[in-house]
């Protein structure tokens, strides 16, 4: 079950991020497994994976490195950030602002088809690069505090924001991504909360599904992509709002 989700989370990721939706569900299945321990083991995993999509994505497309490098910095701080908040404010606070967000985020991509297809910078120079590092520290704060579909908000800021197009788009999320999984491994780590052995396990197959979903992602384009990303939102709206509705009803 770990390996069958650890593919598909891997290969999603790699396209669009949001494997988490997949991936963490399958850790909380696991017999005597503590929801800490499911959320550890799950960014151990990821990082093998984001790690082998982003080395394919830059063998592939070439991402801007300079603009990638600093965001994946300020993301990794924000990162542990937010995994310092996580541990003492309940996430039920959060999840109604990520919810409409994400139903934002996805409104705007339905109802604009010609976004992401071509690159257009819309900043330059100092600008272009501080408003890459202040989504970075964004995302990666939300990353460490609460965690779902944060490969999908790297994605939609780069392109609506910066203006980059979806395959160059992902392909500098998935550097970022990297980082944002260790800045919470550097929290999570030392609390002993990671269960190596089926982390390693995880990260093996995530590492194929990731290198599977960069290759297709690079050969399909950013029309592809849209696409997935589009579903994939759907399926984090969804998700959240049962989430949030369970908590009212609580």
């Amino acid at each position: 079950m770990v390996i069958v989700a650890g593919l598909a989370a891997g290969w999603v990721d790699a396209v669009v991020g949001g494997g988490g939706l997949l991936q963490l569900p399958a850790m909380l299945l696991v017999p005597g497994i503590t929801p800490v321990q499911a959320l550890a083991t799950n960014k151990m995993g990821s990082v093998f994976g984001t790690s082998t999509s982003a080395v394919t994505y830059y063998r592939r497309v070439r991402p801007d490195l300079r603009t990638a490098l600093p965001m994946a910095g300020f993301a990794l701080v924000g990162s542990v950030c937010g995994a310092i908040v996580a541990a003492s404010l309940p996430q039920q606070v959060f999840k109604p602002v990520i919810l409409v967000a994400l139903i934002a985020v996805a409104v705007f991509t339905a109802l604009k088809p010609d976004a992401g297809q071509v690159t257009r910078l819309r900043h330059s120079g100092r600008r272009h690069h501080g408003l890459a590092a202040l989504i970075g520290a964004v995302i990666g704060f939300y990353d460490g505090l609460l965690g779902p579909g944060t490969g999908s908000f790297l994605v939609i800021a780069l392109v609506t924001v910066l203006g980059y197009a979806f395959l160059q788009a992902s392909a500098k999320a998935k550097i970022v991504n990297v980082a944002t999984n260790i800045g919470a491994l550097l929290f999570f780590v030392p609390h002993g909360s990671v269960l190596w052995g089926l982390g390693l396990i995880l990260g093996a197959a995530n590492m194929v599904g990731g290198y599977l979903g960069a290759r297709t992602a690079v050969a399909r384009g950013s029309r592809f992509i849209r696409v997935v990303f589009l579903v994939v939102v759907g399926l984090l709206v969804l998700k959240l709002g049962s989430d949030v509705l369970g908590d009212l009803r609580r």
